[in-house]
């Protein structure tokens, strides 16, 4: 077992980042016959890609493959780099001539560290493909290299973070497994004991403020830029679910996000979860999502645990 989402067969994962200029792309891919997905938005400043046809009600059943990226909107051109790469191998849904392969994408904002000149293009879509396996490398990797939690102070006082994945077999055979790239506005705490992990910085830089008690104090008034913080994952699972199943536990999903993020969910967070069903066994879909809790918040633990400090941006284990 890999303790990451690639314990679900057929997944594997692949990254690919600029450690200088602090962006990257991560991919996950669903195998040649692809997998059901469906999507739950819960931030109010997502920046997505064919989240439309993920919709119970429209046509498309599977899609082949998931991209996080850094970049903001920018990074969505590292999805036709995934097209590109599974047009090569002949994944997609034949066309005639060719196929096209479905990918859906998110995106989270890092323009403000390393260099916003630098963006996941094409180029490093293809890239995350080639390097794809079973080996999830966490931390400043993929869509993790330009990711941070704890803004409200401004990046001065923020806390890096990064990319994180886990997963959970039952003794029934049921996989469900995560990979998170995060990017929130607020702190990440520890579920258990409730204490603060990463986030928000005193004067100091040696200890944590809480988000939500700075928030307070300006009044509720909080001058703030929208959409520069995001929290996005991909959950998989080899339960046999329907696009409304799979919807259902990407909403119930993220509140294993609520658990380890406070504030989530906010007007300046575009938090976007996906998950993939791969349809290998009959599971019941409360229990998926249960699970699906789980490993995400565990991920995230993961993510910024995992992280390193990186030109100025520190770290929680710094």
């Amino acid at each position: 077992m890999a303790n990451s989402i690639t314990d679900v067969k057929g997944i594997k994962v692949g990254s690919m980042e600029d450690l200088k200029a602090l962006t990257g792309c991560t991919v996950v891919l669903a195998g040649r016959e692809g997998a059901v997905c469906g999507v739950d938005v819960r931030g109010s400043s997502p920046g997505t890609r064919e989240t439309d046809l993920l919709s119970p009600v429209n046509a498309i059943e599977k899609i082949h493959a998931v991209v996080l990226s850094g970049g903001s909107a920018f990074g969505l051109d590292a999805a036709c780099g995934v097209m590109d790469f599974l047009e090569e191998k002949g994944i997609g849904y034949p066309v005639g001539p060719t196929v096209v392969p479905i990918v859906p994408a998110a995106i989270l904002f890092d323009l403000e560290v390393g260099d916003y000149r630098v963006r996941p293009d094409r180029r490093m879509g293809y890239l995350a493909c080639k390097n794809a396996g079973r080996e999830v490398r966490e931390g400043n990797v993929g869509a993790g290299a330009g990711a941070t939690v704890g803004k409200i102070r401004g990046y001065e006082y923020c806390t890096k973070s990064g990319l994180g994945s886990w997963s959970a077999t039952l003794n029934s055979g049921l996989t469900v497994g995560a990979v998170v790239a995060v990017n929130a506005l607020g702190d990440v705490v520890d579920p258990y004991s409730g204490q603060v992990i990463a986030g928000v910085r005193d004067d100091e830089g040696r200890g944590f403020l809480r988000t939500a008690e700075v928030w307070k104090n300006t009044d509720g008034v909080l001058q703030y830029r929208k959409g520069t913080n995001t929290t996005i994952g991909v959950i998989a699972c080899n339960a046999k679910l329907s696009k409304s199943q799979a919807a259902k536990v990407a909403q119930m999903a993220h509140d294993g996000l609520a658990r380890v993020i406070n504030p989530v969910h906010t007007t300046y967070d575009g938090d976007t979860i996906f998950v993939l069903a791969t349809g290998e066994m009959i599971a019941d879909v409360n229990v998926v999502g249960c699970l699906a809790q789980e490993v995400l918040a565990e991920s995230v633990i993961r993510a910024v645990y995992s992280a390193e400090t990186v030109q100025g941006y520190k770290s929680c284990r710094d």
